[in-house]
């Protein structure tokens, strides 16, 4: 038996340790090669850790939410090699023996005809015992009944579920039994291989509708019941003898039954009891409104005074606001009481839910606790250290960014027809920073406690939003060494990376330098916080049109100019405020300088 040892595995130049989110085996489980071991989650993303050996775990040694260094040993698996190897020898020993006693050739026929019938029966029983309990083995796979939304998938999952034509949809579905619900690798393996016997069932939402029908059914029975109605309508409506044979014999008498049983006296000793059962729970309804108001019009013409009769229960509203309460006071005390407020602007103001009147104003003090998801845990306590790391000193400037907008302006359609991305301000912001660090070293270094290391390489992060409303930066890799239409490739995909949970973590390792984006969401300018261990961060504001002086060899104009704010976030451990406003100014400058008329198919 050898005894392997599962490491801690290294994520990132910068990423020193991690933490154990979930164990998906423990001591005593089989594991395989490259089957997953357990969950861990740096500040940066989370990934799966795979066995590098196939054997049986002996021992783990942490526990979940434990912060374990990188390269340490974190569980030890006993490899099955040594143990494979001795079991085919002594089978392989046993029928050579065997074979040299062939050379008595006379003696082995009578002897091979007494054991024949005794393993005859032995080996016919074992096949249909083995294949009983194999077949049971497909129940059908629950998935959940109603998808799982703003639930995180690692990369791998999200591979997995590409390559195997897994939607988004049917992956929301799955049960997960990682932490929170996650879906682990073995999660989708597992329903991967149930789908692939047909064990899945595939969901349809039809069940949903097929309840709908029932809505229209009562309507019959409604018009059955009223029916029968008209042999007692004739007497139980004095009020229009002249209409009760025209009721019997048109269709509308079953509409306008209800309101002839307005009458509750004349119900119970005409018709048996089920008949005066089913209208009464309609008749209360439609007794008060329609006997003080209309009671006779309304049999009397056929669908038009139905409508009419729908009216009445609008009419009572409006009523306050006439003159006639002056005129009928008791009438008006008896109908509407205190209910109504009396004042129109009342009436119409009450639907709102506002008052007028700030003591009616009621405060509940009621308040909702969230918790924090693990990435806004981890953005937070970077966040803090950074401020107790770094002395922050931001400065401002302001940059005409005209001939930005117009170039853009003038060559994104054709620019995404031949390149096949869009261009967005974000690579000309990054081409443009890029050119202006090479000048100032010391904007683009680190420190470890009283040296500088100058970087030679210029690797810029870009802060990108998530739709859960955390940050991840994600990092342009030798952003000084591509041109225009590789700066928007390389932010485009990262971008949709970051989106779509597809990032790795080489992604959001190695930065150098930092731009993020403020004017995206219409801020006009910002201080941002330095992500560690860098010195200087950039944030940009939101494109404006301001009127602007400009100067001119005939003297000043005033022009409409598209204007940005730019604010620059820095250490001053290393970064004093001369070099800080001159690596400011000298970037606005870039962005002012922009060829208007500049050529980015050159390398065709």
């Amino acid at each position: 038996m050898a005894i392997a040892e599962l490491v801690m595995p290294k994520l990132g130049e910068s990423i020193m340790e991690a933490t154990i989110l979930k164990w998906h085996k423990k001591v005593g489980d089989h594991v395989k090669l490259d089957e997953t071991v357990l969950d861990i989650a740096t500040d940066k993303v989370d990934s799966e850790v795979p066995s590098t050996v196939e054997g049986t775990i002996t021992e783990i040694l942490y526990n979940v939410n434990d912060v374990v260094p990188i390269g340490t040993v974190i569980v030890r698996v006993e490899t099955a090699a040594q143990a494979s190897a001795p079991t085919p020898a002594p089978v392989a020993a046993a029928p050579v023996i065997e074979a040299p006693a062939v050379p008595v050739a006379v003696a082995p026929t009578p002897i091979i005809e007494t054991p024949a019938p005794a393993p005859a029966p032995v080996p016919v029983t074992p096949p249909p015992v083995v294949e009983v309990p194999y077949t049971p083995s497909a129940p059908m796979v629950e998935l959940m009944a109603k998808p799982a939304s703003n639930r995180f998938y690692s990369p791998l999952v999200l591979n997995i579920a590409n390559s195997e034509g897994i939607s988004l949809s049917e992956l929301e579905r799955i049960p997960g039994t990682g932490n929170d619900g996650r879906v682990s690798k073995k999660d989708i393996l597992q329903y991967v291989a149930d789908k692939k016997a047909g064990r899945v069932p595939t969901y349809q939402p039809a069940p949903v509708y097929a309840a709908a029908p029932q809505y229209i059914t009562p309507v019959a029975p409604v018009a059955q019941q009223a029916a029968p109605q008209p042999a007692t309508q004739p007497t139980a409506s004095p009020v229009a003898p002249e209409q009760a044979p025209t009721v019997p014999v048109t269709a509308p008498a079953a509409v306008l039954e209800p309101m002839a049983v307005a009458t509750p006296v004349a119900a119970p000793a005409t018709a048996p009891t089920p008949a005066v059962e089913q209208p009464q729970p309609i008749a209360p309804v439609y007794q008060e409104p329609i006997v003080p108001v209309v009671p006779a019009p309304q049999p009397a013409a056929p669908q038009p005074t139905y409508q009419a009769a729908a009216t009445p229960t609008y009419q009572p509203a409006p009523e306050p606001v006439m003159k006639s309460a002056s005129r009928f006071p008791e009438q008006n005390a008896a109908a509407y009481s205190a209910p109504m407020p009396p004042s129109p602007q009342a009436i119409f103001a009450q639907p709102s839910g506002k008052y007028s009147d700030p003591s009616m104003v009621k405060v509940s003090g009621e308040t909702e606790i969230i918790e924090m998801d693990r990435m806004r845990k981890l953005i937070a306590k970077h966040m803090v250290d950074s401020k107790h790391t770094s002395p922050h000193v931001t400065s401002f400037a302001e940059a005409d960014v005209t001939n930005m907008v117009l170039w853009r302006t003038k060559v994104k359609n054709e620019f995404e027809q031949r390149e096949g991305t869009k261009l967005t301000f974000t690579p000309m912001f990054v081409e443009c920073i890029a050119n202006v660090i090479k000048r100032f070293p010391y904007i683009n270094c680190s420190l470890d406690g009283d040296k500088i290391i100058l970087k030679k390489d210029i690797n810029i992060g870009m802060a990108t939003a998530l739709p859960t409303g955390n940050l991840i930066v994600p990092v342009i890799k030798g952003a000084d060494q591509m041109n225009i239409v590789g700066l928007s490739k390389a932010v485009n995909g990262l971008a949709d990376a970051a989106r779509n949970a597809k990032l790795k973590p080489e992604d959001t390792t190695g930065g150098t330098f930092t731009l993020t984006n403020v004017g995206t969401f219409g801020s006009l300018m910002g201080t941002p916080i330095i992500s560690q261990p860098q010195v200087a961060i950039l944030a940009v504001g939101a494109i404006k049109k301001r009127p602007m002086v400009l100067e001119g060899p005939d003297g000043d104009t005033i022009a409409i100019r598209h204007m940005m704010y730019l604010s620059l976030s820095y250490d001053h451990r290393i970064v004093d405020g001369s070099i800080g406003a001159s690596f400011l100014t000298e970037v606005a400058k870039e962005f002012e300088k922009w060829n208007i008329n500049k050529q980015w198919f050159h390398y065709l």
